[in-house]
Formats: structure tokens, C-alpha cells, sequence
């Protein structure tokens, strides 16, 4: 074929080889061929989008991951203990915290690393389960990296070292049955449920453990169900007053309410409670209209038909032998009116959580209707009074079969209130626990340093290279007596020692000794005891957190998205 002429002229214009195919050649030009394909980077960086970013290899991936651990294990283990040190953190709000808690540091801490974030979670599932345990886990988990890290740059392969941990995790699963020290016969008993508590309160605040283990086990007592195992730590609640001495905490059967009463009652004794969950004001239309009023009696006429119709709303409660009306919504000033009228005590309570355990209190059916109760859906209190404590009121309400009980706690600084309330969530939490498993292990460090000493014997006899990761393991525990001992002021080597010394006699409830000069104590006869079902989750969830680690050979990550950041617990949930 002949190329018009007017092809040739442009095709002069254009780079050869697309002139060459103008001209008839039949080759295709290189501008109609994707240049970016050829431009791009080679490798996995060529199939992740502009700005994803990846890491392979042991040295890049895999020694960073287990270094980000090492970082996040740092920061908490100076907290591990009764002298662990507090940690200050401002988290994006500008909220303060001064605590040792390891749950509301990592909260607070918001961890972005990837492997980092797998440790977090790991500690997260065992507050979710036993309540505690959480600084076990993660300074377990990045003393169990440490130890695999030195395995792998002495060129031990990781499968090696996840053959060798595997077999110790089993191995120490079995020795934490047989390391059983004591066992709670009776979980009604005050006192043998402030032995089970008084170690993960002095964890927290030293000094006060023998007050608060009393407290909260008498609190646990009075809601403890028929079946003890059905144990709900939510009907323990926690009443902070700010003011007055941490010696004048009390105990409430029932409820304390941070509020006074709305109206002009504050004590009744042995009362019918009405409760009203939409508030006790009459209904009114949507719609708008202007009323026109010609004279003062027609003023004085224009609400007394509402005014009657509160009257007899609130007639028919009194009639119904009511005395204490609580109301979950808004009370207008002529139901106000009225109540104060009829002697009615009346309690406003804006929180839905707090009015459902008000329910639970009183025995009560929430009303969501304006008229009368019926005679099923009233409670019945013995007493509820409005009390002053430092200048604060507060609304008790005693209840003799309560199904909720209220620890009141006193201190001088909000911070100390806020860790004495964390210290009585961790010792509600072991109740828990001890109404599922009833066994304890001894603590300050004596079940950890008695499972190193039987997993060094047990690694002796382990054939090939999985014998050197048993034996890292079994180093790896020793972070427990040796933090406690750093923490205390003592040198960990010799406290080390000393507890090896004391094992390999068969005295296996030998520990860290905190109080004293000497470095070892015996932490049965001291009650110093840890439960067996929170060390036993630890270990797994911690292990398993360290292998899942150790199997990541590549780190790939895209580039952020933009906008807002998504809500943690899935949005649209209110927060109880």
C-alpha cells in the first residue's frame, strides 16, 4: 500500500521506530507500550503500590521484629513486682496516667509495630481471661525472643528453636500442675479468699494489701451465687471519693451513687422502689402553636389541666405504697413539684448501666410507661440515705439480699484512687478465677525459678539441636526472680544463685524476698501465692505470641491509608 503524503510529513516528526510503522512497517511504536512497566522497581517493591514498603530475610525482618519485642519488654518490666516503678504517659487526648498497671500502659501506648502488636495482644487475652498476668507476658514473651535471637546469630535455623520451645512449653504445662502449693477449700470464707487476693494487691500497692484483700473479700462474699463457679465480677463495683484516708474505705451492700437526691427527701428507711427508665414528666406534642391569652385567669387556667393530670400520676404511685421513685431520664419541675408534695424520694440516674444495676439492687422491673407500677415491678430497699464525705455526697443504698456490692474507696490524690481502683479490678478477677480453679502456685518468683531447674534437667536429655533452644527456654524464665530482685534493690545474680541453691535441695517454695536483707524467703509460709490457672494462660498465650513471631520471614506493609482513624472495639458501642 501507498502511504498518503501527509503521513509522511508526520511521521518525520515522530522517533523512528514509530515512523518506520507509519511508513508501513507494521511494527508497533514504543510509545504505545506501557513505560512505567519497564520503569518500575524490580522485585516485591514493583508489586506493592507507591509507598508500600517490605523487609525479608533474618536480619531485616526477623531481628526486628524480635528487637521492636525487646523495646515494649523493657518498658514494663520495671514495673513487675510490689516495687515495680510507675510509668507517667499523656495519651493523645493530653489524659494523664501514673501507673504500673501493664494493661493501661500498653492501652495507653497505642503500639503500631506489627510484632509488637502480636505481644500486646497476647497480654490483652490474658487480662481478658484471668484479669492478670499481663506484665508475666510480655516480659516472658521479649526474654523469650532475646533468647531465640542469640540461638539464631550463633546459626541454630528457626525451626530448631520452634521445636525446642515447643516441647519446653509442654513440658513446663505439665511441672505447673505438679507445682500446686495450696488450694482454697471454701470461696464464702473471708478469709481464705483474702489469702487467695492479698498477692495481686501487694503487686499493686504495698503496704495496703491486708486492708483491700478484706474489703474486696467481703465484697465478693455478699454477691457470691449459689453456684460459685456463675461468679459475675461486674456486681462488685468501685465508689471513688476524692478525700479523707484509704483506712476509712468501706463496704456497701448494695449501691453508692455519686449523686444526692433531686428532691427535697434524702433518707427513707424499709421503702417500695418505683424506677423509671424515660423519665417522669407527661408527654407533650411535637408540634408548635401560639395561645393567645386575654386575661390572668385564663393564665392561671392554662396549665391546670397538666398539672392535675401530674397530680394524679403521682397519687396513683404513692397509692401503690411507693416511697422512692428513681428516675433513668428527665424529671420536669411540676412532677418535682408533686413528688416533694407526696414525701416521694426521687434519684435521677443518667447512666443505663448504672440504672440496670440499680435493678439488680433493689429487685425492681424498669418502667418505660407513664402510670402506675404494678405490684411485680416494684423493689424494695432497706435503706437509702444521702451521705457527705469531704464535702462529696453520695447516695447509698442498702439492699438486704443485694446482688451488688460497692467497695467505697478514700484517698487523697485522684491517681491513687485510680490505681487502688485497678488494684481491686485485678483482685475481683482473681476470685474469678479461684471460683473456676481453686489451686495456687507459690509466688515471688519460686514456680518460675522451680520450672527453669526442671526444664534444664529435662533439656539435658533432649536429642539434637532442639536441646539448646530448651535450655534458652529455661534461661528465659529466670526473668521473673531476677526482675523482682532488681526491683527490690538486691543483685539478681546472687539472688539467682541462691534460689538455684535452695531448689536443688527440694525446696521448691523458696523466692525472691522483697522485705528484708536476706535475698530468699519461703513464699507458702509468707502467703505470697500466685494462681495456677493465670500462670498456666500466661505461659500459652505468650508462647504461642513467640512462636507466631519467630515464624515471620517477610514484613509487608502498605502504604496508610488516609482519614480518620477507625474506632478500636468496632464503633457504636457504648463503653459500660
Amino acid at each position: 500500500l501507498k502511504v498518503p503524503p501527509r503521513w509522511s510529513q508526520e511521521a518525520a516528526a515522530l522517533p523512528p521506530l514509530a515512523a518506520a510503522w507509519a511508513e508501513g512497517s507494521g511494527h508497533p511504536p514504543a510509545a504505545r507500550t506501557p513505560r512505567a512497566m519497564f520503569n518500575a522497581p524490580s522485585g516485591i517493591q514493583g508489586l506493592l503500590k507507591e509507598g508500600g514498603r517490605h523487609f525479608s530475610g533474618v536480619d531485616e525482618a526477623l531481628l526486628r521484629n524480635i528487637e521492636a519485642c525487646k523495646t515494649l519488654a523493657t518498658i514494663t518490666k520495671s514495673s513487675l513486682g510490689p516495687y515495680g516503678m510507675n510509668k507517667l504517659i499523656v495519651n493523645h487526648l493530653g489524659k494523664h496516667f501514673v501507673t504500673s498497671d501493664t494493661d493501661t500502659v500498653m492501652t495507653e501506648l497505642e503500639v503500631m509495630h506489627p510484632a509488637a502488636k502480636l505481644l500486646v495482644m497476647a497480654a490483652k487475652a490474658t487480662e481478658q481471661e484471668c484479669g492478670d498476668g499481663t506484665n508475666l507476658c510480655v516480659s516472658l514473651g521479649g526474654e523469650l525472643l532475646q533468647r531465640a535471637e542469640e540461638l539464631l546469630k550463633e546459626g541454630i535455623h528457626a525451626s530448631d528453636v520452634l521445636k525446642g520451645y515447643e516441647l519446653a512449653r509442654d513440658k513446663a504445662m505439665g511441672l505447673l500442675t505438679d507445682a500446686k502449693a495450696w488450694s482454697c477449700t471454701d470461696v464464702r470464707s473471708v478469709e481464705q479468699l483474702s489469702k487467695c487476693i492479698r498477692t495481686a494487691i501487694s503487686a499493686k500497692q504495698l503496704g495496703f494489701e491486708d486492708l483491700l484483700s478484706k474489703l474486696v473479700a467481703e465484697a465478693c462474699v455478699k454477691v457470691m451465687p449459689p453456684t460459685p463457679s456463675k461468679f459475675d465480677v461486674d456486681n462488685v463495683r468501685v465508689t471513688k471519693i476524692h478525700g479523707g484516708n484509704i483506712h476509712s474505705s468501706f463496704v456497701v451492700d448494695g449501691m453508692a451513687v455519686a449523686r444526692q437526691t433531686s428532691g427535697v427527701e434524702t433518707h427513707k428507711e424499709k421503702a417500695k422502689v418505683a424506677i423509671y427508665a424515660s423519665g417522669i414528666e407527661l408527654q407533650s406534642t411535637e408540634t408548635k402553636g401560639t395561645v393567645m391569652l386575654e386575661n390572668a385567669e385564663q393564665l392561671m387556667n392554662y396549665t391546670k389541666g397538666e398539672e392535675q393530670r401530674m397530680d394524679d400520676f403521682i397519687k396513683s404511685i404513692k397509692e401503690a405504697g411507693v416511697e422512692v421513685v428513681i428516675s433513668g431520664g428527665g424529671i420536669s419541675e411540676i412532677a418535682l413539684h408533686f413528688l416533694n408534695k407526696y414525701r416521694i424520694l426521687i434519684l435521677k440516674i443518667t447512666s443505663k448501666f448504672e440504672l440496670r444495676r440499680v435493678c439488680r439492687t433493689v429487685g425492681a422491673t424498669s418502667i418505660i410507661r407513664t402510670g402506675p407500677p404494678l405490684p411485680e415491678e416494684l423493689g424494695f430497699v432497706e435503706s437509702i440515705k444521702v451521705e457527705e464525705f469531704s464535702s462529696h455526697k453520695l447516695t447509698i443504698l442498702r439492699s438486704r439480699d443485694a446482688k451488688i456490692s460497692t467497695v467505697v474507696l478514700r484517698s487523697a490524690t485522684p491517681n491513687l484512687l485510680d490505681e487502688l481502683e485497678r488494684a481491686i479490678d485485678n483482685a475481683v478477677n482473681v476470685v474469678r478465677c479461684t471460683t473456676r480453679d481453686t489451686n495456687f502456685v507459690p509466688g515471688a518468683g519460686a514456680t518460675e525459678i522451680e520450672l527453669a531447674h526442671q526444664l534444664q534437667q529435662f533439656g539435658a536429655t533432649v536429642p539434637g539441636l532442639d536441646q539448646y533452644a530448651v535450655l534458652k527456654f529455661a534461661e528465659a524464665l529466670e526473668v521473673v526472680p531476677r526482675v523482682l530482685a532488681e526491683n527490690a534493690g538486691h543483685n539478681h545474680v546472687d539472688a539467682i544463685t541462691a534460689l538455684y541453691a535452695a531448689h536443688q535441695k527440694g525446696e521448691k517454695a523458696v523466692g525472691v524476698e522483697v522485705d528484708a536483707a536476706a535475698l530468699t524467703c519461703n513464699a507458702v509460709e509468707k502467703e505470697i501465692l500466685d494462681h495456677l490457672e493465670t500462670k498456666r494462660w500466661a505461659l500459652r498465650f505468650t508462647v504461642d505470641a513467640v512462636l507466631t513471631i519467630l515464624q515471620v520471614d517477610q514484613i509487608i506493609m502498605a502504604k496508610q491509608a488516609g482519614g480518620p482513624k477507625p474506632p478500636e472495639g468496632g464503633g457504636g458501642r457504648d463503653d459500660d
